[in-house]
């Protein structure tokens, strides 16, 4: 499969040092005006990549896996909030596509560039409900994370990204605190 390097070099331009190569005390998400373009270019890019590997009508809650990912190499998560998707790299290759639900109107998921700040197998929403988040990977201090949910085909979450279950657990058995997650 072709490596992707677009998506690298887009978020170069807003960020001079990778999440994954600061300390944990320094880790935050990036909102400016220069990560969410950077984040734009990096959404665009992987889904011209995807085009290429993947059937493009994924249905709500479905998924692509590749059979034969590389098991080494640095993890980035891209998520299209337009066409409500989340594409998976491993050391620049292409090894996952998913249907997401994004936040509804009025809690829409915040664009930029974020780092997984904290991962949890099963957490609790301490602000809906105690409502389940399974396979959470917080990306910032008022509550926003990846978590498997409920993907009815639009975004219907208070601002996470909502992924299937099944894609939730593969993800976040690879990822780690630091890795890149870019959302526009």
């Amino acid at each position: 499969m072709k490596r992707f390097a677009t998506l690298a070099a887009a978020i170069a331009v807003a960020v001079a040092t990778p999440c994954a190569a600061a300390s944990s005390s320094s880790l935050g998400p990036d909102e400016s005006p220069a990560a969410i373009m950077a984040a734009s270019s990096a959404v665009a890019a992987a889904r011209d990549h995807a085009e290429e590997a993947v059937d493009k009508n994924l249905k709500p809650g479905g998924y692509w896996w590749a059979a034969n990912a590389p098991t080494d190499g640095e993890i980035e998560v891209v998520v299209s909030l337009e066409d409500q998707h989340a594409y998976v790299y491993r050391a620049g290759e292409l090894i996952g596509v998913s249907t997401i639900s994004s936040g509804k109107p009025g809690k829409d998921t915040p664009p930029g560039i974020f780092p997984i700040l904290e991962k949890k197998r099963m957490h609790h929403s301490r602000k809906y409900d105690n409502a389940p988040m399974p396979y959470m990977q917080r990306l910032d201090q008022w509550g926003i994370a990846l978590h498997a949910g409920m993907i009815p085909g639009r975004p219907a979450s208070h601002g996470c990204v909502r992924l299937p279950a099944a894609f939730a657990a593969k993800l976040f058995a690879m990822t780690s605190v630091g890795d890149r997650v870019v959302i526009a």
